[in-house]
């Protein structure tokens, strides 16, 4: 029974597969270690920008 769930069937492809080109390291970097971090710098600007123009028209200056 382990025999029939090894890893090595996870080669064979089923009808219809048809898997994109692999991302290259850099690719891979952007991905999902540059553009979670851009965003979250955007979030942060667009949050703070928002908190001082509501605080400044509660001190009404």
């Amino acid at each position: 029974m382990l025999l029939m769930s090894s890893p090595a069937f996870a080669l064979m492809r089923d009808d219809g597969d048809d898997p994109g080109p692999g991302l290259s390291a850099v690719e891979t970097l952007g991905l999902y270690v540059v553009a979670p971090i851009v965003a979250f710098l955007v979030i942060t600007g667009l949050v703070m920008v928002t908190s001082k123009s509501d605080k400044a028209a509660k001190t009404g200056k």
